[in-house]
């Protein structure tokens, strides 16, 4: 790939030092924040660097446009998100390498991201004509009871860098379908998607001030500005539990509403009449996808002795022949990791495994290449009270546990404080559903790898956030319920 000649359009990492994007307008910032591109370590680009007064003139662009944007009739707002939808498709592949490009995801695993965050838009222009009320009696016959739904408000949307473009659409969806106007603060490891996706909003009609995107140096400081802002209503973030507890503390002080989707470490349970190439399948893509830097990435592998080694040596085998490299060359199938630092912790976790009597059967060191690289590696006999077991990994390691009975394999999956994700695969469908009911998380996998769907409701348990984001209570998440006791 020759990274100069592949964009155009949107997409074009020159395009995004014009500014911040905020009332419709490109505005300079206060510095300049540089991209790397995490397969060379190379500087691609830079983006505007937003300090407080900046972020306090997007709260002013979006509340200047808020009463207009929660008046437009439902269908014109899902009109809107359908153009961008369809934008999204058309320029598909040129959003995948530029996703590829800033945070080195392997292409099939961008392609993958923008096909998935397209159909948020495409979900919520449905649902924005589809918000319903309630009318009912009161118990003593008095009066009557209506609810109806109105927008929170203007909502601060904080993003991750492992999936620039689905993160944002799962949280801008809603929130126009809803009719609130949106402040976006997109990870600065990867904010070129979020100008792109900008640019696209603009073509789709998204009014100035609809949508504003601010990227900063300074998180702390300005985001703290916002919710300290009491025309801010609602906070909807995707990160690490730790940035979570820190920011929840933060809007407390003005009650600002609260969406977390927070940190996860998945256990994988594989009973015995598992289809063990079904199994070895889900497991691959629960896995790697995104070369395991997903908050729903399976972390913990619990297989039943009786097919342990087989999984083990299957496991093995199919990672060994993942191919390293640069994440936007065609033939790659897992691609650098996002900072040296994430190469770091990864390399920490497994060395203090190893120390402690786990054994590598594929990869187990970082690769020596230029870019953040570590190879797809496979630990067996790791103590389940090792860190690598307890923190989240965030990276291409699937460590293999043995377990003996379904009531072991279920008190090692609640083993953790974090409750997202989870993944069940038996050929008993009825165990599978009692071991998904007994392990504490939002969501589970029944002999599937692959849960996330913008129709399904997507949150944890525990100190995996709070809210959900997707499917029919997505867009509620950005309504507030208002009750008229009515006497008629």
């Amino acid at each position: 790939m020759t990274q100069n000649n592949a964009f155009s359009g949107y997409a074009d990492p020159a395009l995004h030092a014009r500014g911040l994007f905020i009332g419709g307008n490109w505005a300079p910032g206060a510095g300049a924040i540089p991209v790397h591109d995490p397969s060379t370590g190379n500087r691609i680009a830079d983006v505007a660097d937003a300090g407080v007064d900046h972020a306090l003139r997007a709260v002013d662009a979006a509340e200047a446009a808020a009463e207009s944007w929660r008046n437009t009739p439902s269908r014109q707002r899902s009109e809107i998100l359908r153009r961008w939808f369809e934008l999204m498709r058309a320029h598909a592949e040129e959003l995948a390498l530029l996703i590829s490009l800033e945070n080195g995801k392997a292409l099939p695993d961008a392609r993958g991201e923008v096909a998935y965050a397209a159909e948020f838009f495409r979900w919520y222009a449905e649902e924005a004509t589809r918000v319903g009320g309630e009318f009912r009696h009161t118990p003593s016959g008095a009066h009557n009871i209506l609810v109806d739904h109105e927008p929170i408000g203007i909502a601060v949307l904080i993003t991750p860098w492992n999936f620039p473009a689905a993160m944002a659409t799962r949280k801008i969806g809603p929130a126009l379908a809803a009719g609130c106007t949106v402040i976006l603060k997109p990870a600065s490891e990867t904010p070129l998607t979020a100008y792109a996706m900008a640019r696209l909003g603009e073509e789709a009609g998204v009014p100035p001030g609809v949508v504003n995107v601010l990227t900063t140096s300074k998180p702390g400081p300005v985001t703290a500005a916002m919710l300290a802002d009491k025309r801010v209503r609602k906070l909807s973030f995707t990160g690490s539990t730790g940035v979570g507890r820190t920011l929840l503390a933060e809007a407390a002080k003005t009650v600002v509403s609260c969406s977390m989707e927070l940190g996860g470490n998945a256990p994988f349970l594989v009973f015995d009449d598992a289809d063990i190439d079904a199994a070895l399948d889900g497991a691959m893509v629960a896995k790697m996808r995104n070369g395991g830097e997903a908050c729903t990435a399976a972390n913990r592998f619990y297989v039943q002795s009786g097919i342990h080694d087989a999984f083990v040596e299957g496991l093995t085998r199919r990672m060994a022949a993942l191919k390293l490299g640069r994440g936007y060359d065609p033939d790659v199938q897992c691609g650098p990791m996002i900072t040296t630092k994430a190469v770091e912790k990864i390399d920490r976790l497994v060395s203090e495994a190893k120390a402690r009597g786990a054994r590598a059967t594929t990869g187990g060191e970082p690769a020596g290449e230029s870019g953040y690289y570590y190879p797809p590696t496979v630990l067996v006999d790791v103590p389940t009270d090792a860190a690598l077991a307890q923190e989240e990994i965030f990276g291409p390691v699937a460590a293999v546990y043995r377990f003996e009975t379904e009531e072991e394999a279920v008190r090692l999956a609640n083993d953790t404080e974090y409750g997202l994700a989870a993944y069940v695969y038996s050929g008993d469908v009825m165990r599978a559903m009692r071991v998904g009911r007994g392990i504490d998380t939002g969501m589970v996998g029944i002999n599937r790898g692959l849960m996330s769907d913008p129709a399904a409701p997507f949150g944890g348990t525990k100190q995996s956030g709070l809210g959900r984001e997707g499917g029919v209570t997505g867009i509620l998440e950005f309504m507030e319920p208002k009750y008229f006791a009515v006497e008629f």
